[in-house]
Parts: structure tokens; C-alpha cells; sequence
């Protein structure tokens, strides 16, 4: 997946936004909360995922603990390792799980999001 293309997906989330932090690496955010974070060469993608997305995908190879986030369930990925199409399944998750982690207010104060059942 080419880091325009990561960008492009994780910006249509409704409310997602993009901060540039801790050297060049592009962090996606839902109401000030992370869902998802990579470098600017988009090598290797992090991203909150569910417990047993965190151990399947870590299990089998194709992702690895997250560096300082592993125990939120965060996994890191090389976007090489995944289909574009599953790499944005999981972006999607990882926005849906940190969305529903938010207050009611916050929630009410953002777009709709038609993806809870992606949980």
C-alpha cells in the first residue's frame, strides 16, 4: 500500500484526522485519541487491533508486537505482508475499536459511522 493510499483511507474515516509526531511519523486519530501510526515511507504500519486480531496476526507471522504499544494490543505490520484490501479492513477495525472506547458525548459530536459491526 503506497502511503498516499494509506493516507487517502485513513482520512475518510468520519472525523479522522492526521498529526505529524515524533520525527516525520504520520499519527491517525479519532477525537484526539490514536487508531493508527506509520512513517512517512509508509515501511511499517501500526495499528489497535482487537485481542485475537492482535494474536492471529502476531502468531502467523505477519505482524510483530508494536514497539512501546504492544500491551494496548497494538500491532505493527509491513504493508508488504497483507493485501492493500486487508490493511484497510484493519484500519478500519482499528478506527471502529478506538471510536467505540470514546464517551457518548464525543461519539454524538462526530459524523455517523455505518462500521460497528466490524467489531
Amino acid at each position: 500500500m503506497t502511503p498516499a493510499r494509506l493516507r487517502k483511507h485513513c482520512l475518510s474515516l468520519p472525523g479522522a484526522d492526521c498529526v505529524v509526531q515524533w520525527g516525520d511519523d504520520q499519527i491517525y486519530k479519532i477525537a484526539g485519541k490514536m487508531f493508527a501510526a506509520t512513517d512517512s515511507a509508509c515501511t511499517r504500519v501500526s495499528f489497535k487491533c482487537s485481542d485475537e486480531a492482535f494474536h492471529v496476526l502476531v502468531e502467523s507471522g505477519v505482524g510483530e508486537p508494536a514497539p512501546y504499544l504492544a500491551r494496548a494490543k497494538w500491532v505493527q505490520v509491513s504493508p508488504a505482508a497483507m493485501p492493500p484490501e486487508e490493511l484497510q479492513m484493519r484500519l478500519t477495525q482499528a478506527y471502529a475499536i478506538v471510536r467505540s472506547k470514546l464517551t457518548k458525548k464525543l461519539q454524538s459530536a462526530l459524523p455517523p459511522f455505518d462500521g460497528g459491526s466490524l467489531l
